[in-house]
Formats: C-alpha cells, structure tokens, sequence
C-alpha cells in the first residue's frame, strides 16, 4: 500500500441545534470519501468528549493533489453545501507528513 504524504485536520465548532445532524452527515462524508476516492487512505471523524458540538476531522490522502481532487467530488461540495450554515467556527490546517 501506498504510504500517505499529505494529511487535512479540520476542527469544527458546530451551532447547537445542529450538532447531531452534523454528526451523521459528517460519518457519512467520511465513508464516501474513503470508499470513492482512490488518492483518500483515511478520514477519521473524532468528537470532543468534554464538548458534544466540537469535531475533529483528521484525513489522509496520497498528496496534496489527490486533496484537491477530494474538494471537487459531487459528495464534498455537497457535504459542504449542507453543513456551512450549521458551523460557528471551522480551522483547516495541511499537513505534510514526513
């Protein structure tokens, strides 16, 4: 298997009233990615265990381009789509893994 080079932490903080919808559409986006997405290796979904409206995203691709593809996927845009009016404050950072 092909070694990762690239890695997405996206930490979302998510209105209240929408932390559970958030939830099962974020596990979702996780599954297609991984599954649709040949240059996607891992995409974990981790919640903050002190605060029910606070998510971590932590993604692994094969590169940075193979990330790139990921944002023009028909289920990121509408994943995104769907979620943008439910955050209150997102922070993505690349990563590049040694």
């Amino acid at each position: 298997m092909t070694q990762p080079k690239f890695a997405i932490a996206v930490a979302f903080e998510i209105k209240p009233e929408w932390s559970s919808a958030f939830r099962d559409r974020v596990i979702q986006q996780a599954k297609d990615s991984v599954e649709k997405e040949p240059g996607c290796i891992q995409f974990d979904v981790l919640l903050d265990e002190s605060s029910p409206n606070n998510f971590f995203l932590y993604e692994t691709y094969l590169d940075a381009s193979a990330f790139d593809d990921h944002r023009l996927t028909a289920h990121f845009l509408d994943f995104n789509e769907t979620v943008t009016p439910w955050v209150a404050n997102k922070q993505l950072r690349r990563l590049v893994i040694l």
